[in-house]
């Protein structure tokens, strides 16, 4: 049996093995929109928010603003105590989610320094008690996921992995690189296998999987049930289609006909959704549009601190058309 025709499953759920992973600034709404006018069926992950901002009226707002077509969605939270869970978790349940997925990987020192996501790692107390309020509050039907790395300083992965089954998590995503190694150097896929050897529940791969060929090679090192693909995505949301049909044996070419058609409508939605400053979102999406044209130098230069609709789709028409 081709492991790759075959579904991931977590629990009650079945979902394709290539996941779109958490990007904070990039994976919001229109992105996930973008994605799945190439793909129905696969999990998509929000952007990473603290449960804190998810009770507040205007973060919890911008946060919990989307389609019932980005469905099946895995809902990213970040947290550094017990405090807000409950009640953030009860607002992402009211709105709807498959998922909701607790982030103990993020290396940025932001988030870090407030002893959130991968500073997690060092402390496996305070992670259990976190484990255990979000699966005490969240129900049966959605699911319970986390996401982690390699360790904090020191490897620790297949301790916090076990930690994290016994809480009842119910699939485990990882990174297997250091926070120290914030994503330089190469994943160390020993970790990652180990980690999978380890757990009865499925355990989902996270680093410098960018095709088919990436994701093969990183299954037969490691076994692991799925693959989250993160910057691999990032204005290619086709990405998960393209990578879909390289795993059936099938071809799967972008044209530049495409890219100007995706570029045209992810510019149209993040003004749909953010208004003026959809404009403003779309600037840090437009060299990876252009990215390899002969002439995109010259089209970054003159478009990316445009605040003109019309010119950056004139623009993109004209380099790309």
């Amino acid at each position: 049996m081709n492991y790759f025709k075959t579904p991931l499953k977590i629990k009650h759920l079945s979902f394709p093995r290539f996941i779109s992973g958490p990007l904070d600034g990039i994976t919001d709404s229109p992105f996930r929109k973008l994605v799945r006018d190439f793909s129905k069926e696969e999990l998509l992950y929000t952007e990473m928010r603290h449960v804190r901002s998810i009770i507040t009226p205007k973060g919890g707002a911008l946060a919990l603003d989307f389609a019932a077509l980005e469905r099946p969605l895995n809902f990213q939270v970040s947290a550094n105590s017990v405090e807000f869970i409950e009640q953030a978790c009860e607002k992402i349940l009211q709105v709807g989610v498959d998922s909701i997925d607790l982030n103990v990987g993020c290396p940025a020192s932001n988030v870090v320094s407030s002893c959130s996501g991968s500073a997690l790692m060092a402390n496996p107390a305070m992670l259990e008690k976190i484990l255990k309020e979000f699966r005490r509050v969240i129900p049966d039907h959605v699911l319970f996921t986390i996401k982690i790395r390699a360790g904090f300083k020191e490897v620790n992965a297949v301790e916090i992995a076990k930690l994290a089954q016994d809480c009842g998590v119910d699939a485990l995503a990882i990174h297997p690189r250091l926070k120290t190694q914030m994503f330089t150097g190469q994943p160390d896929f020993k970790v990652a296998a180990q980690v999978k050897h380890a757990l009865q529940i499925p355990v989902i791969f996270s680093g410098n999987v960018v095709n088919f060929k990436t994701a093969k090679m990183t299954y037969d090192l490691t076994g692991v049930d799925g693959f989250l693909i993160g910057r691999g995505i990032w204005a290619k949301p086709w990405k998960l289609e393209e990578m879909k049909q390289h795993a059936l044996g099938n071809e799967y070419s972008v044209d530049s006909a495409m890219i100007l058609k995706v570029a045209l409508r992810h510019l149209s939605l993040m003004i749909e959704q953010f208004g003026i400053h959809g404009l403003f979102r779309f600037r840090k999406h437009l060299p990876f549009y252009i990215k390899g044209h002969p002439s995109a130098s010259l089209l970054r230069q003159r478009l990316v601190l445009s605040e003109s609709e019309h010119d950056i789709k004139k623009g993109l028409q004209e380099f790309l058309g």
